[in-house]
């Protein structure tokens, strides 16, 4: 990224087009990924089906991103593409926190709380935190172990197996097997927010065989192996191979896709928010984009698709109001 920040125009509008750069969290990076996938193919009015703003109450005929970067004060770039390219970086949550912090991105993805991603910080408030979804982290095994007929487990069990307490699938009604639990490493958001829900303490050490950086590759660990369990974001449940299991927690019992008691409910204990930070401030290109994901359209079509929860209508204007003024 580079050092300017963004300038006015006698005109009025913004002149800093060098390209956005966002990195960070492998959990965010669906929502901004698909987000950059729209914003740089910079479609026009007329493609409804990639930029329905009909649907949304949007009276324009600019090409998608000329509308958003429009609003705060950016030239359209038409059919030479966007105002600025968008780009995301992959790591996780630690690293994008760390380099939004040092200018080295210009917003950090994260899906754990900055003070959880840097406990040993004495100031936060040059972060602003841009909440664009909620992840309700589902517990995931094998498909041979749910195939066996584990379908939930205890919150007490889920603790006794992440201390090492509990390590054969027999002790929780599946088979005589060793089980193999998994996890994220130290410095994703996955596990801070994990840790931090599950025993009250972000820094509490865990007893797991494996530990992956990304989401991604941790699926593809549990959807391989036989008699895994762990933790993993909402966006990858999908995954061939691997199953999701309730969690009965303090007297109820959550469970993927239930209508009364699902991930989805503000009571399930591995809820958590997914965070866009930005550092000193939020740039009026920074805001373009965030805007956009915040909008309506912007959560239909970025947060629901990946599998994440959508902001309710009061927490998208609490964070809007967090954005610049609109030229």
């Amino acid at each position: 990224m580079e050092e300017t920040e963004t300038e006015a125009t006698e005109s009025g509008g913004s002149s800093d087009t060098s390209a956005l750069e966002s990195g960070g969290s492998s959990t965010v990076y669906p929502i901004a990924n698909t987000a950059a996938s729209y914003w740089n193919a910079n479609r026009p009015a007329s493609d409804s089906e990639y930029w329905p703003h009909g649907e949304y109450d949007i009276d324009t005929d600019q090409n998608l991103a000329d509308y958003w970067a429009g609003l705060y004060g950016f030239e359209a770039g038409g059919e030479e593409g966007p105002p600025f390219q968008f780009t995301v970086g992959l790591s996780h949550s630690g690293t994008g926190v760390e380099k939004v912090m040092n200018g080295q991105n210009d917003i950090g993805n994260s899906s754990g709380n900055v003070e959880d991603e840097l406990p040993d910080r004495d100031s936060y408030e040059s972060f602003v935190d841009h909440v664009v979804g909620v992840d309700g982290q589902p517990l995931v095994v094998s498909q041979e172990i749910a195939d066996a007929g584990v379908e939930q487990i205890t919150g007490d069990q889920l603790k006794g197996l992440y201390k090492g307490d509990i390590t054969n699938w027999s002790e929780l009604g599946g088979p005589d097997r060793e089980i193999q639990v998994l996890g994220r490493v130290k410095g994703s958001g996955t596990r801070t927010s994990f840790v931090s829900n599950v025993f009250g303490n972000p820094e509490e050490d865990t007893s797991v065989a494996n530990r992956y950086g990304q989401n991604q590759r941790l699926a593809q660990a549990i959807a391989q192996a036989d008699n895994a369990i762990s933790y993993l974001a909402l966006a990858f449940i999908d995954t061939d191979g691997l199953a999701p299991i309730a969690l009965e927690w303090e007297g109820t019992t959550y469970a993927y896709q239930d209508d009364e008691n699902g991930l989805d409910s503000k009571a399930y204990p591995l809820s958590r928010d997914l965070h866009m930070y930005t550092w000193e401030g939020t740039s009026n290109k920074e805001a373009a984009v965030i805007n956009m994901i915040l909008s309506d359209f912007g959560q239909d079509t970025f947060v629901a698709p990946n599998n994440y929860f959508k902001l309710s209508a009061r927490r998208q204007e609490e964070q809007r109001a967090k954005l610049p003024d609109q030229v």
